[in-house]
Formats: structure tokens, C-alpha cells, sequence
């Protein structure tokens, strides 16, 4: 057995301190089920029922201010919150630029509201061992919506994944019917058409594309990407049989055939991966700056002419129509997102149905209305009709609704739906915002789509597999910590020459001895730990 330094172990034995003090200073901490008191909950509540609550109560929730539709305290949602359900929503307004810092700091310091939202799955696991978050696992009884959609949509195995070494688990994700893939490429359809060029369907073919437009436009850099690439690697990955950019996650990638984790950057795949996107920047095809300028300057080169390519979703495609609009005149161009390119491995798509969700102050052990909260959560996050209220509106005063199909009120505007809207359902109303909206069945998510965007969703649908989810590695607390201290360091020495070997800063060559830099910094102890604690979650599963 290898030694752990013995700095670590101070530490650890320091943390593992702190955490008996923390428990035992805790109500119910260490995630010991607790019977919920019951006041305002309903004594009969199920899957289609409305929560009402038997008496009203004030809630406190953590509230992520999005700038782009400002909290306002009048907004119709909140209104109707109160009314439909008699609770009244207490908002700690944080923005949204500094939301995970405040979000800590107020759960560390024993200040957070009960209800926490915009948490995603893994953001949650620094506060199991104080006990200051609720092992929701322990009392999804109390939420039968919940439970029914697990069930119905089979999202056990994805849920697994959210365990702790306890085999419980301290975050309602969003639930998602299927999985919903968003960003991808955006090309300038008009200059593709009006050179006979084929829209690419793979990474080969996007290379060959990109080459013929830098011949007819010599001047230009055809592909100038925004999000310091980080997207562009993330969907790319996948179809190479990789990680990267923003799904490069905690560096190991689970290789079915071995039974067994592999540190992602170290894999022939991610080495394939690189040398695609070196051949686009050596050859002037992909712009530099795409891996350090400002969104904004992304933009600016697409918006008006300079480039034909960059990555978006189906947000930010509206958002560039409407620009080059002004830059280059309505009429004159065309843009559409296209199907991820396939590569090496195939037409593969990674995604998960587990969205951001919800955590729960443990201190809600003590608050009276602990089984009604759990019930008002379950409607308003997995019910039917709590999904669509969040998204849409009010029946009658934001959107009507004839033989199923949902249509925006004359006067309201979201997303491009409804252009001669002069409200805006997010900024005027409060629907359809970050805080409340997430989840739900595909046509509920695809209710609020273009034409366009149900054809993507249709054509990656028909087009891509999806890769399985990987088995999770529930680590415990103590090994956590030295997880952290292993793993930040070897994804920082990653991400440094991911962009290095691409830009042609350093030579693919020398991939085998950036593999012998990444061992000398640890990484044979971090695989031995996480495989080890994998190898023994599998085995305490079968038993």
C-alpha cells in the first residue's frame, strides 16, 4: 500500500476532525433520517394533484440574478407561486457571476436558505460531511412526481451516479425525458451555398470545407471560435472517443473493456483529437484567438463577415441573426446551427438527463413545514403542470393552449417565438428563467422551439447514438479531499498543453513525455484511488 504524504495526512485527519465537530453540532447530521414535521402539508398529495398548502407559509430560497432578466419582486410568477400554493417564496438575491462563491459561503457560515437551487450534480458533494445539506434521497417518498418520473423515463442507473460513499444522495437534479443536445457549430449557410460547399457531417469533412473557403477567402480565418474553444473540444470529443473542454470533467474516462478509468488526456483518442484541430490552426483554417479572445470579439468577426464558423446554441443563433441584421443587412446572409460532426468513433452524442437542480439546507430537520416544503418542491420542479407553469407562464395571460400545443400571448416575446411581442416573458413576467425552469418531458422542451431547432433536435435524434453514462466513483470524505489536491493540478498541466499542442506551441512529438510530466505529478496515485474506490462501490453493489 502506497504511504500518503504526511502533510495530507495531517490534513486529513484535521478535516475528519472538523467533521465529527460538525456533526455533532448538527441537527441530524451525517444523514440520519429524521421523521419531517408536517405542518401545511397536504395529508393527500400524488402524482396530478396541485399542492396547496393546508396553511400558508413563508419559504427562503436562493435566487441566481441572471442579468440578462433582472430580478424584479412584482413578477407575475411569484404572484402566482403564492396563490396557486400558498407559499411565499423569500428570494436571497445573489448574481449570478458570483452564485457558487455566495453559495458556499452562505452554507459554510450555517446562513443558506432552505431552498438551493441551480446546484449541479458533483457541486454538492464539498458539503455531505458537515451535515449543512439534506440527504434528499432519504425522503423522496415525500415526492411522488419525482419518484414517478425516475420510474417512468428509467433514470435509475443516471441517479446512481449521484451517490455518495453513504449511498445516499444531496441533490434533486433536474430530470430530463431524453437527452437534449444544444450547442454545436453555427455556419454561414448562404457562403456554403453559394460555393457548392456541402454542409459538413464530419470532422474530416468541416477540415475539407474550411479549406476550400480559405481559397476563395484568403483574407478570412473560416472558423473563429468563442467560449475559449472549450465547447468546440466538448462536442468534439466525443465522436473521437474523448473528454475535453468543458466536459473533461474530472480527467478520467471509463473504459468498458478494461472495467476500468483511464486518465483522459493520456489516451490515444484525446492524442487523435489534438492532431485534428493542430492540422486546422497550422494550416490557418481555425483563428488563434479563438483559445483566449472575448466572446464578444468571437462574435463581432462571425457577425460581420470575417469568419463563417462558430459554436453557439439555439439561443445565441438568434441572438447573431439579429445582429447581422444590422451588420450586414436583413436578407443578406443566412445562419443555422449544424449536426455535430461525427469523427473516428462514429455519429456519437454524450449528454446526460440529469440537469442542475436543487439541494436542501439540513437545517429544514427542524422547521416545521419540512414535509410541506418537500411537497411544494415536488410540484413545482417535477409535476406536469409545475414544469409548464415555470416555463410558460399562466394559462390565459402568457400563453393559451388548444389540443396540446402551446402559443405565446399576442403581447409576449421569448427567444425570437413571438417577434412583434412587446413583453418579454422572462424580464416582464419571470417564467422561463434559470432559477425554476429546468426538466420535463421532450415536448415540453421542444414546446418552446423554433421549426429550426425541432429539426436539429429530430436530425441529432436520428443521426447519433448516445454514449452510456459512466459508472459513478463515490469517494469518501477523507479521499475526496486528497482527490482534490491530486486531480486540480494534473486538469490545470492538461488544459495548459491541450492548448499548446494545438496552437503548435509545443510538438505533437512530445505527447508521450507530456504523459511522463503528468505521472511525476501524481497521477499514478490519483488512478489507484479512484479505481480502487470504483472496484469497491462495484463490489459492495453486487453483494
Amino acid at each position: 500500500m502506497k504511504q500518503r504524504p504526511r502533510k495530507l495526512v495531517g490534513k486529513m485527519v484535521l478535516a475528519t476532525m472538523m467533521s465529527v465537530v460538525l456533526a455533532a453540532c448538527s441537527s441530524g447530521a451525517g444523514g440520519d433520517k429524521v421523521e419531517p414535521e408536517s405542518k401545511g402539508a397536504m395529508e393527500s398529495y400524488g402524482v396530478g394533484e396541485i399542492f396547496k398548502a393546508a396553511e400558508p407559509f413563508n419559504l427562503s430560497i436562493l435566487y441566481s440574478d441572471q442579468p440578462a432578466y433582472p430580478y424584479k419582486k412584482d413578477w407575475l410568477l411569484f404572484q402566482k407561486i403564492t396563490e396557486k400554493t400558498g407559499v411565499t417564496l423569500e428570494p436571497t438575491i445573489v448574481p449570478m457571476s458570483d452564485y457558487s462563491q455566495k453559495r458556499s459561503l452562505l452554507i459554510s457560515s450555517g446562513d443558506a436558505p432552505l431552498v438551493i437551487p441551480k446546484t449541479y450534480p458533483g457541486e454538492e458533494s464539498a458539503f455531505v460531511s458537515s451535515g449543512a445539506i439534506l440527504p434528499v434521497s432519504d425522503y423522496v417518498d415525500l415526492m411522488p412526481n419525482f419518484k414517478d418520473k425516475i420510474e417512468k423515463w428509467g433514470l435509475q442507473d443516471e441517479l446512481e451516479g449521484l451517490r455518495q460513499e453513504d449511498g445516499k444522495y444531496y441533490v434533486l437534479p433536474g430530470l430530463h425525458e431524453e437527452v437534449w443536445p444544444d450547442y454545436t457549430l453555427i455556419v454561414r449557410t448562404d457562403i456554403f451555398e453559394k460555393n457548392n460547399i456541402a454542409i459538413p457531417k464530419t470532422w474530416d469533412e468541416l477540415y475539407d470545407a474550411a479549406k476550400k473557403l480559405k481559397e476563395i477567402y484568403p483574407d478570412s480565418v473560416p472558423f473563429s471560435d468563442r467560449f475559449q474553444f472549450n465547447s468546440t473540444l466538448n462536442i468534439a470529443a466525443t465522436s473521437f472517443g474523448t473528454k475535453a473542454g468543458w466536459g473533461f470533467g474530472n480527467g478520467l474516462t471509463y473504459k468498458e473493456d478494461q472495467d476500468e478509468f483511464v486518465y483522459t488526456s493520456t489516451t490515444p483518442e484525446y492524442k487523435e483529437m489534438l492532431t485534428y484541430f493542430n492540422k486546422l490552426v497550422s494550416e490557418g483554417l481555425l483563428d488563434k484567438e479563438s483559445f483566449t479572445q472575448d466572446d464578444d470579439q468571437a462574435i463581432q468577426k462571425f457577425v460581420s463577415g470575417k469568419s463563417f464558423i462558430i459554436n453557439g446554441n439555439s439561443q445565441t443563433v438568434v441572438l447573431h441573426r439579429n445582429d447581422m441584421n444590422k451588420t450586414l443587412g436583413e436578407g443578406n446572409f443566412s445562419i443555422a446551427k449544424i449536426t455535430v460532426p461525427g469523427g473516428p468513433k462514429g455519429q456519437l452524442m454524450s449528454g446526460s438527463r440529469l440537469e442542475n437542480g436543487v439541494m436542501i439546507s439540513g437545517k429544514i430537520k427542524d422547521n416545521e413545514n419540512f414535509k410541506a416544503t418537500m411537497q411544494f418542491i415536488d410540484w413545482l420542479y417535477y409535476s406536469d403542470e409545475g414544469q409548464e407553469f415555470a416555463k410558460w407562464g399562466v394559462e390565459g395571460e402568457t400563453f393559451t393552449k388548444q389540443d396540446g400545443v402551446r402559443k405565446l400571448a399576442e403581447d409576449v416575446n421569448y427567444n425570437g417565438l413571438n417577434p412583434k411581442g412587446t413583453k418579454d416573458l422572462r424580464i416582464d413576467y419571470g417564467f422561463s428563467g434559470g432559477v425554476f425552469a429546468y426538466g420535463g418531458t421532450t415536448d415540453l422542451l421542444h414546446s418552446m422551439f423554433s421549426e429550426e431547432e425541432l429539426k436539429f433536435q429530430q436530425d441529432m435524434k436520428d443521426i447519433k447514438e448516445v454514449v452510456p453514462a459512466e459508472p459513478p466513483i463515490p469517494y469518501s470524505d477523507i479521499d475526496r479531499e486528497q482527490v482534490t489536491l491530486l486531480s486540480t493540478p494534473l486538469k490545470d498541466f492538461s488544459d495548459q498543453n491541450t492548448l499548446k499542442f494545438i496552437l503548435g506551441e509545443r510538438k505533437l512529438s512530445e505527447f508521450d513525455a507530456f504523459v511522463k510530466e503528468l505521472e511525476s505529478q501524481g497521477l499514478p496515485q490519483y488512478m489507484q484511488l479512484s479505481n480502487d474506490t470504483y472496484k469497491k462501490y462495484k463490489e459492495n453493489k453486487q453483494q
